[in-house]
């Protein structure tokens, strides 16, 4: 079911803080760089997420896992190091399934903020704001490219997880998903933002002004 708004243009996406962001107190400034650009936040909360709500969160079809898996063989061989040795198996099925595993104790191991972000392509916008999903990748200036420098070679030879502190929805079907599955309708809320009004036109309902 569609959780986007009818006017064209305007998006909803979900953005977690993951653990890592929430334990560095990275959380403000997220959201300060997020409300900076002009989006509105109209869903908020803190979580302490369960096995069962993370593993649920990520896909489990075996094409997916595979993807995991391959990424990992994909930054072991850029260093000439053999997977199997760190990982103990070079199936990428396998590797995917230790590599998915892994995201469900990142997820759980501390609170995550959740949150519904609207706005002009928020979607895409958004994914600007936090920069590649790559710490070692992003841009400086986002939001990963100042906090972070993880890589998947260094989480891979550690058994981890990358920790690239914050999630956001890929595209409209996953923003859709993800606004389903971590949170209510009674968790959002509309409201006027004044510089919208300000750059877009005074939209608001009569009874509103």
């Amino acid at each position: 079911m569609s959780t986007q708004p009818a006017e064209i243009g305007i998006e909803r996406t979900v953005v977690i803080v993951k653990p890592d962001g929430v334990i560095r107190g990275l959380t403000g400034e997220i959201i300060k760089r997020i409300e900076q650009r002009g989006l509105k936040i109209i869903a908020l909360k803190m979580v302490q997420a369960t096995t069962e709500h993370i593993d649920n969160h990520y896909p489990k079809d075996e094409a997916w896992v595979k993807r995991l898996g391959e990424k990992a063989q994909s930054g072991f061989d850029s260093l000439g190091l053999n997977m199997k040795e760190y990982l103990g198996t070079d199936d990428h099925k396998e590797v995917g399934q230790q590599v998915r595993q892994g995201l469900l104790d990142y997820l759980t191991m501390a609170p995550v903020v959740a949150m519904i972000v609207e706005g002009v392509h928020a979607i895409d916008s958004i994914r600007k704001i936090i920069g590649s999903s790559l710490p070692f990748k992003a841009e400086t200036g986002t939001i990963r490219g100042d906090f972070s420098v993880d890589s998947p070679t260094v989480a891979n030879t550690q058994k981890r997880p990358i920790y690239n502190l914050v999630h956001a929805s890929e595209n409209v079907d996953e923003a859709n998903n993800e606004i389903d599955h971590w949170f209510a309708p009674e968790d959002i809320h509309d409201y006027f933002r004044s510089d919208h009004v300000i750059a877009f036109g005074d939209h608001r309902p009569t009874e509103s002004k």
